[in-house]
């Protein structure tokens, strides 16, 4: 008993140092009610972590065909244009902490997209191509950056590895690991309260924008509208907290931001021509 006295005691001084520093390991902040778990990986090792997993993505085409940024220049612009935005909304816990790099995995069949611990961003041709509109791919992306800003990533990896599993990995002690975490990072599932706070955070980084705040929605609506006749990688590794389109567009209505006007400056047609057809 006296030992479980002690573990809880470390586990709240813990606690308590990372409310007070930004390089501590997480924070306890609220949004949409949701409390951030601990998180007892070091926020610095995200960045090593993220680091070594991107350049394991790099060595590995056959899983993972990443588009050459010089070949498609344009779409890596379009990108940018709308990751950058999300970044400058003035809303990111970790914009000068993470390395926030995005690159373009040609499979127009996987609706998908993932983050890196540290803030390396993969977005598929298929999900841009499935869209309908910029306001709804920015929507997903800031989900996407909300799992890495959040530290949704390096929880999820630690229940599944350990802290010091992870540790090692980052020391370059255990490349075995290291290649099954970048081989399943696209498949790496969230709790449904890592996904309910995602929704919130991508709704709070596009009220700093001029894109629509609740866009996320369009991409739920689309799939439900679609019958659900097949599930979308997307979905199957981010599961559905419930009532998901009505509490983004709470979530909106709560902030009162914009969810009618499209951005004036959206090339989103002009994006899905610049990718391999």
């Amino acid at each position: 008993m006296r030992n479980l006295f002690i573990l809880i005691g470390l586990l709240f001084i813990s606690n308590a140092c990372t409310t007070s520093s930004s390089s501590s390991s997480s924070s306890n902040s609220t949004v949409g009610g949701i409390i951030n778990d601990l998180n007892l990986f070091p926020v610095q090792k995200d960045q090593e972590l993220g680091l070594q997993v991107s350049e394991q993505i790099a060595s590995d085409p056959k899983s993972y065909p990443v588009l050459d940024e010089v070949k498609y220049a344009a779409a890596y612009a379009h990108l940018h244009r709308i990751t950058n935005k999300i970044l400058n909304s003035g809303q990111l816990e970790h914009k000068n902490d993470f390395a926030w790099k995005v690159k373009i995995i040609q499979d127009d069949k996987t609706l998908n997209a993932f983050c890196t611990p540290g803030g390396y961003i993969y977005v598929y041709t298929g999900i841009i191509k499935y869209l309908d509109s910029e306001d709804a791919l920015a929507g997903v992306m800031g989900h996407e950056i909300a799992h890495a800003d959040k530290r949704h990533s390096t929880e999820s990896m630690t229940r599944e590895y350990g802290v010091q599993t992870l540790l090692a990995v980052v020391a370059g002690q255990n490349q075995s690991v290291l290649i099954g975490i970048a081989k399943n990072l696209s498949d790496l599932k969230y709790s449904r309260t890592h996904e309910t706070e995602a929704d919130a955070y991508s709704v709070r980084y596009l009220t700093g924008t001029n894109y629509r705040c609740n866009g996320a929605a369009s991409f739920f609506e689309k799939i439900q509208a679609s019958g659900g006749a097949s599930t979308p990688e997307f979905l199957s590794t981010h599961p559905d907290p419930g009532n998901r389109v009505q509490n983004i567009n709470s979530q909106a209505a709560t902030k009162g931001c914009n969810t009618t006007k499209p951005a004036a400056d959206a090339q989103y047609n002009d994006f899905k021509k610049s990718l391999p057809q």
